[in-house]
């Protein structure tokens, strides 16, 4: 299969502290690909390189065959503002927090990029918002204010958001780290239905366990700025071949590999 997101050989460095070290990365289009390991290990700043929010310091990434640096390109991207911007159309990304417009309603939130981005007709962008309220099942909230919102509504939004650019890639950064435990099954139930029901690239880096072994077609175990190891969920979680992975993840599913 063709890749749709494709490193390098990158080094991602902040200050003295490398992140990334001749990292070598591939998704394929369809594909959903978890990133699982401890905290700091590189996983989120893989996402944040993609979404162009972190820019690096070696090597080649490309989204949909689109590069991320120009010949000739300036600054810490290395690529005009208008090159970020046709990357930033093909990939969407989730956050941890949220990130609505607390001054907008729903509706509003959901149409603000596309009208303005992809230069659809309000009408257009309207009707595109409404389908994807249903799809979160949030039809009921177009006019709600993100504040009357409890954080599983609003990371609900924040998905539909997203999917309402028509992007290539998505991205989930840990996408219930911030919910509280009996708001978390729904965010997952709805990222579930969208891994089951489209056709969407997905790249999530998450501590649900078990959610990763569900949803997942590959696993990549990250530690120290590197892919320990990666293969279906399957083994991954049953029979990890790397001490590393094993010891990690005992630490979330028990000795032996839930």
């Amino acid at each position: 299969m063709t890749a749709i997101v494709r490193f390098q050989n990158v080094t991602k460095r902040f200050g003295d502290l490398v992140v990334l070290t001749d990292f070598d990365f591939e998704v394929a289009a369809g594909e959903k690909v978890a990133l699982v390991g401890p905290s700091g290990s590189g996983k989120s700043t893989v996402l944040r390189i993609l979404m162009t929010l972190e820019p690096f310091q070696e090597g080649a990434v490309e989204v949909d065959g689109i590069p991320y640096h120009q010949p000739g390109g300036k600054g810490p991207f290395r690529a005009s503002e208008r090159h970020l911007r046709e990357i930033r159309r093909h990939v969407g990304m989730v956050f941890q927090h949220f990130n609505l417009f607390p001054h907008m309603t729903v509706l509003r939130n959901l149409t603000e990029a596309p009208v303005a981005v992809l230069g659809l007709s309000r009408k257009e962008a309207e009707e595109r918002a409404l389908e994807l309220l249903s799809l979160v099942g949030l039809s009921d909230k177009r006019g709600a204010y993100p504040r009357e919102l409890s954080g599983g509504q609003q990371q609900r939004v924040a998905i539909a958001r997203a999917l309402a650019m028509r992007p290539r890639v998505m991205l989930f950064d840990e996408p219930t780290s911030a919910l509280d435990p009996e708001l978390v099954g729904e965010v997952l139930g709805v990222i579930r239905a969208l891994a089951s029901e489209h056709d969407l690239t997905m790249i999530l880096v998450t501590h649900e366990m078990r959610f990763a072994r569900e949803v997942a077609d590959r696993v990549c175990f990250f530690d120290r700025g590197r892919i320990v190891e990666e293969g279906p969920p399957e083994r991954i979680f049953a029979a990890p071949r790397e001490p590393r992975t094993r010891e990690f993840l005992a630490a979330f599913l028990g000795e032996g590999g839930g």
